[in-house]
């Protein structure tokens, strides 16, 4: 009947040191307060967080005991002294001590055994004098990427961009990217619309020993940087992607590897006029357009034909526009590295574990369990299917959401949104809680969706008999 709040841990900056103080209080769960001071003098809050996030159901209560703090400590320069603060009353199947505790992301990956990375920062580093050339008039997402891309490196950090036309200007500069009629590496020049080029990504390697995959697009500007810089780029914001001797890991391949096909395929491929749908799809087409991503919105940013700016009376200058382009490019290939390299590639060692242990989850091999429901499984499951050959696809992923719920997820056919490998039983769809343990003949069932993709159970125990259960009358029904 009693939760041990323990290890509450408390950030204070003194002027050359960071101290953190600890204290535990045992609390009923029925009038659950914490209560401390810190006696050292003049102390101010630099940051409070909160690992076991379980404790606040919602994100108000959260902020409110964090607020607390803050303001008792903006009122109090010379002592902080941590008000009483009521906590919500945990969950009713509860039953062991909970920490509260200082925690960062990386915390929470290294319990987990995956490895954890933080973006470099590079906007101290000194400025390049080296020039980058590029065509004038109207720009697309292609060169204003590849712009970006270049400057990332030492040797063009926020290096001036020319944007011209004339074969005697872009002679001037170190680099060209887009324009001039020649690919040639070892001079530095990379256009691709000059007559006969097909110069394309390593093809796609499937991972189960067929053919690899021929990519559907010529590499545009910003590819061709891409596929001689972009090693480069993504070590220059995380360095820990380099090997101990500073060559290139496996890691950093796959990465690199990632962001072509998940970002930098795409742009190549509305660039150079690749239809989303293929010629060999028949009859089939798009039911609706999408105008919000980047090469749309880089087209956007060009000064319109009667756009007149208000300040001035005169027309936008092109190259300023230009300069916001290429920012909303790095914008965008920064928040896919992030997601990518922080998130999708910690996670896929944790996937990777629970692949390798599937026959310890259930005798079948098609269910394994997460930790979390919150790291991205999705794709990597279809990779690591691939690469540990499996004989027989995954089904069904277990994991807990963020209110402790057991939950039981169908793996989508791979390429489908919305199309299940394997769906829960019609029986269970849109019925919840007891009557849906009376349905499916398992106590704790929580719900089931009425498309049949996901379900819960209050417990390990019952969800995985859920997912044995949904085993067994999918392959009954499939004969």
């Amino acid at each position: 009947d009693e939760v041990r709040y323990e290890k509450m841990i408390i950030l204070r900056r003194q002027p050359s040191t960071i101290l953190l103080s600890a204290s535990a209080a045992l609390t009923s769960v029925h009038s659950p307060t914490i209560s401390s001071s810190l006696l050292s003098s003049p102390v101010a809050l630099a940051t409070a967080s909160v690992s076991t996030l379980s404790l606040f159901p919602t994100a108000p209560s959260r902020t409110a005991f964090v607020g607390s703090i803050a303001r008792s400590t903006l009122s109090n320069t010379n002592q902080l002294s941590v008000p009483s603060f009521r906590f919500p009353p945990p969950t009713a199947n509860r039953r062991t001590p909970i920490s509260l505790k200082m925690s960062t992301s990386s915390s929470q990956q290294e319990r987990n055994g995956a490895p954890s990375y933080k973006r470099a920062k590079l906007s101290h580093l000194p400025p390049s004098t080296k020039t980058i050339g590029t065509h004038s008039g109207t720009f697309q997402a292609d060169e204003a990427l590849g712009v970006w891309l270049l400057r990332q490196l030492p040797l063009y950090r926020r290096s001036p961009v020319v944007r011209s036309r004339d074969p005697a200007v872009l002679e001037g500069c170190d680099i060209v990217i887009d324009v001039g009629g020649i690919y040639d590496h070892s001079k530095l020049r990379y256009d691709h619309h000059q007559r006969g080029y097909d110069e394309r990504f390593p093809p796609r390697d499937k991972g189960d020993g067929s053919a690899p995959e021929e990519r559907c697009t010529k590499l545009s500007a910003s590819g061709l940087v891409y596929r001689h810089y972009g090693r480069e780029v993504i070590a220059e914001h995380y360095p820990q992607l380099k090997s101990l001797d500073g060559s290139e890991s496996s890691e950093l391949e796959w990465v690199y590897n990632k962001i072509y096909g998940t970002f930098m395929e795409a742009i190549d491929a509305i660039d150079t006029g690749v239809e989303p749908i293929s010629s060999d799809a028949g009859d089939l087409q798009l039911q609706y357009r999408d105008s919000t991503g980047l090469s749309s919105r880089v087209g956007r940013t060009n000064p319109r034909w009667n756009e007149v700016d208000e300040a001035s009376g005169s027309p936008p200058n092109p190259d300023s526009r230009f300069e916001i382009a290429s920012d909303m490019c790095g914008d965008d290939f920064l928040g896919v590295l992030t997601k990518i390299v922080e998130g999708d590639l910690p996670a896929r060692s944790i996937v990777e574990e629970a692949v390798r242990n599937r026959y310890e989850c259930d005798a079948s091999g098609e269910i394994i369990c997460l930790p979390s429901g919150g790291l991205p499984w999705k794709g990597q499951v279809y990779e690591l299917e691939r690469e540990h050959a499996l004989a027989v696809p995954i089904k069904y992923v277990l994991y807990t959401d963020q209110a402790g719920m057991w939950r039981i997820q169908c793996v989508s056919v791979e390429g489908k949104a919305f199309e299940n490998r394997l769906s829960l039983p019609a029986d269970w769809r849109g019925v919840r809680d007891g009557d849906l343990s009376g349905v499916a003949g398992i106590e704790g069932c929580t719900f089931c969706h009425a498309s049949g993709f996901i379900g819960g159970n209050k417990s390990y125990e019952g969800v995985l008999e859920m997912a044995r259960v949904a085993l067994k009358v999918g392959k009954s029904e499939a004969g």
